[in-house]
């Protein structure tokens, strides 16, 4: 039983790294590059904030 332990903790530990040393930062990078693509386009169309 004990095999089937180190097992689930060497998957477990890595699932963990996956995650935070290569999902969560390019996650991060594509939501705020998205938020500025969207804000940048909003203001093509509509112009800068204030000038309306």
């Amino acid at each position: 039983m004990t095999t089937q332990t180190d097992e689930n903790k060497s998957l477990e530990l890595k699932i963990f790294l996956f995650l935070t040393v290569l999902l969560a930062p390019i996650l991060s990078v594509l939501l705020v590059s998205g938020l500025g693509f969207a804000i940048w386009f909003s203001q093509i169309l509509t112009g800068p904030p204030g000038a309306g």
